[in-house]
Formats: C-alpha cells, structure tokens, sequence
C-alpha cells in the first residue's frame, strides 16, 4: 500500500474556493481504481493550509489517477491558489501501535 500526504498552503482569501473544488472532486477522487482511502486535514493553527493523507494499493493505482482527466482538471483549479510550493510525500506503512 502506498499511503500519500500532500500539505498545501493556500492564499487567505481562496480557501472557500479550495473547499469547493474538494467537495465537487473528493467522491470521484475516492472512486478512482486502487483508491483505499481519502481524508482532507486542516492545520490546527494555520487554517489556510490543508493535508490530503490518501491510501493507494500501489505506485499503479496513483499513476493512473495522477494521469486522469479527473486529477489535471482538479489540479489546475486547485494550484493557482497557493501562496507556496505543495509539498507531497509517499510512505509505505511499517507499523501500527
């Protein structure tokens, strides 16, 4: 399995428009083949910044979904209203206390 977190810093005032494009994207996003599990994170402190944490069965699964039209029309709303680099990250699990 490879689990996915990807921290995005969004401008103040498109943080509506970035909740928004999630809630019209997030069932499809789920829906997508090897998509295991979908969550959204908000910063305890920094309410502009997000955290996509995502479970995929395999490098595959991600690739395809990271090539669909799905992920490039959501991407292109969502990127233009950072106010810094998205930082993504890809784990595999190794324990669970």
């Amino acid at each position: 399995m490879l689990i996915r977190i990807v921290r995005m810093t969004f401008q103040d005032e498109k943080v509506a428009e970035f909740l928004e494009i999630f809630a019209q994207s997030k069932h499809k996003i789920r829906a997508m083949p090897g998509c295991k599990h979908l969550e959204l994170l908000r910063d305890y402190d920094q309410p502009n910044i997000f955290v996509t944490h995502s479970h995929w069965d395999d490098d595959a699964a991600l690739n395809h979904y990271r090539d669909s039209e799905l992920f490039k029309v959501t991407w292109a709303k969502t990127k233009v209203l950072f106010s810094e680099k998205p930082l993504a990250f890809s784990s595999k699990k190794i324990e669970t206390i």
